[in-house]
């Protein structure tokens, strides 16, 4: 009998301490980020602290943008800016899917299968650089680069001017937005980057918790928050309201392909790729740059496994999470993450 008592004893004490526990980060957590602790970064690294989901950088525009917004819009889904007359830039990111095509390489001309996974164009103005690689240096210039690939829409641009500009709708479009009905590669690009800067994810319940309900999350998704910035040591690379330090690192992932060297030629840069942002993760995989993985916490467990060996990131330490804290982390990156709001396609010109 005294036996079961102690027993019982321990079992209350832990479960009281544990209860204590997640009262106490509950209640860190529900001060102003500024007063949160601080989180586990390398020494050098800048970091950001987490926070709401900023607008776009023209969501104060979109009035006087309305018209130069719905042309993008309208180029941005039409299949015939490809020769074929079959693929959009919606091919490989499609609303539905976050802005993604939930595929490990998409599908471009005839067939050809791309070198690697589409990343959602969602906050695609945050970035510095664009595509993996950081080959691009403005979403105008990005959009530029599929149209004219030859495995993914495979058009030549002045075969496409001539195409477009047999349409009256877009004739008339471009007179619109630009005084005159000229149709050019400059116009076209700077039409679809306007647009692309309109999407935006959803507001995530992370978002809320940090508006004041301190309900949005639950205790299980709190101590992901919280390992996160700690003990997991995220906030190295994931920083921000946007969950990127917008650099590139080798984190154990690049397999034969050169990434960032392809841009830089510099040896330090050899198989890094841009950090992507975090918002809506769990929702547009596969992830990494090649698309060849479908597993959150198998991720996790490789990069917590990984040495700084080599041109591998030196951010990266071995860390001994237990799989309760795995799925914690996991849980709050479900918090950050909004599905897919309904969206209205345009009706493309004639």
């Amino acid at each position: 009998m005294r036996k079961s008592a102690v027993i019982l004893f321990f079992i209350l004490f832990i479960f009281a301490a544990y209860s204590f526990n997640k009262e106490r980060l509950r209640e860190i957590y529900s001060r102003p980020s500024s007063r949160w602790p601080k989180p586990n970064v390398a020494e050098g690294v800048q970091w950001t602290e987490l926070s709401m989901l900023p607008q776009s950088p023209i969501e104060h525009l979109k009035d006087s943008l309305k018209d130069k917004i719905e042309l993008g819009k309208a180029l941005f889904f039409d299949a015939r800016l490809s020769s074929s007359d079959k693929i959009s830039c919606a091919s490989c990111h499609l609303p539905e899917k976050n802005w993604t095509d939930g595929k490990e390489n998409s599908t471009g001309h005839e067939g050809a299968l791309t070198k690697r996974n589409a990343p959602t164009i969602a906050n695609s103005w945050v970035y510095h650089k664009l595509f993996w690689d950081g080959r691009a240096s403005s979403l105008q210039d990005q959009a530029f680069s599929p149209i004219v690939s030859e495995s993914e829409m495979n058009s030549e641009m002045p075969d496409l001017m001539i195409k477009l500009r047999k349409i009256k709708g877009y004739r008339e479009m471009f007179k619109k937005v630009y005084g005159d009905e000229r149709i050019n590669p400059d116009r076209l690009t700077d039409a679809i980057a306007v647009f692309e800067q309109t999407v935006t994810s959803a507001k995530s319940r992370f978002d809320r918790f940090l508006e004041g309900d301190k309900t949005a999350l639950s205790d299980q998704e709190l101590k992901g928050l919280h390992l996160f910035r700690t003990k997991a040591g995220c906030m190295n690379c994931h920083s921000g309201p946007l969950f990127t330090d917008n650099q590139f690192h080798n984190i154990g992932f690049s397999g034969t392909d050169e990434g960032y060297y392809k841009v830089t030629h510099r040896e330090e840069d050899m198989g890094k790729f841009k950090t992507p942002s975090l918002r809506d993760v769990m929702h547009t995989g596969p992830w990494m740059h090649d698309g060849k993985h479908t597993n959150m916490k198998a991720i996790i467990n490789q990069l917590i496994k990984t040495k700084s060996e080599g041109a591998i990131s030196s951010l990266l330490k071995p860390i001994n999470l237990k799989n309760r804290e795995k799925q914690a982390l996991i849980a709050f990156l479900n918090a950050i993450s909004t599905p897919f709001e309904n969206f209205e396609k345009p009706i493309l010109p004639q």
